[in-house]
């Protein structure tokens, strides 16, 4: 039973922790945009790395070089 005097502390303690941690992210605003970042990943950001021989004309749906 002398161990319940040393848990309920430290739960209060890390219950404490955990409250202010999510008040802090709260504030800070990690929780403002939660989809952009999972679109983010649909975006193409590699079009130079595309050899010119093999870009496509997006309207016309033919090779740049015909």
């Amino acid at each position: 039973m002398e161990v319940i005097i040393i848990l309920i502390p430290i739960a209060l303690i890390l219950t404490g922790i955990a409250f202010w941690a999510f008040f802090w992210s709260v504030n800070s605003g990690q929780f403002e945009d939660l989809d952009s970042p999972a679109h983010s990943i649909l975006y193409d950001d590699d079009d130079d790395m595309i050899p010119d021989d093999a870009k496509v004309d997006p309207k016309s749906n033919r090779k740049l070089d015909d």
